[in-house]
């Protein structure tokens, strides 16, 4: 049995959420996790060279509100995806077999470069979409909306060009 969910209702979902979420921390954000995770193992590994690290040290080496939700957003993915069946270990999107073929490792692959490079991205911009646009513009700030101008601007001629027909 799959269950979808409305993409207005998961909107308004969204909103409440990102509402109590800046009301109880503050404006959120989930790329500065992944920094404090190099943090957090270069303190327990070298903590001389944390130390000299300024970047690392700016952002702490201790577990954040930020930390845990990307840790929950792993898992509720993966409850999601279980308990809607819709995610399996071979699932690759009918546009992408048609574009690029069906070798699982080469999607699994290019989703993860492409992972990699909205991470690097974000952290270059000093923050990522959940920090820039969710926050950003719930809050009407104008680099949120600038950042969301961009992401369309590039996403979508990149979108078209991934998966043009090949006719």
């Amino acid at each position: 049995m799959s269950a979808v969910l409305d993409w207005r209702i998961a909107g308004v979902l969204l909103g409440l959420l990102v509402t109590v979420a800046v009301a109880l921390q503050g404006p959120i954000g989930v790329s500065t996790a992944y920094v404090t995770t190099d943090a957090l193992a270069v303190n327990a590994v070298a903590p001389r060279a944390f130390e000299q690290l300024t970047y690392l040290e700016k952002v702490g080496a201790k577990v954040s509100p930020e930390w845990i939700a990307v840790v929950g957003i792993a898992l509720g993915a993966a409850l999601a995806a279980g308990l809607t069946r819709t995610r399996t270990r071979a699932s690759i999107p009918a546009h992408w077999r048609e574009r690029f073929g069906g070798k699982a490792a080469l999607r699994f692959g290019a989703a993860f470069a492409g992972g990699f490079l909205v991470l690097f991205g974000a952290r270059l911009a000093g923050g990522c979409t959940s920090g820039h646009i969710i926050s950003g513009m719930s809050q009407l700030a104008i680099s949120g909306l600038v950042f969301a101008a961009a992401v369309f601007a590039a996403g979508i001629p990149t979108a078209l060009t991934l998966y043009r027909s090949r006719r």
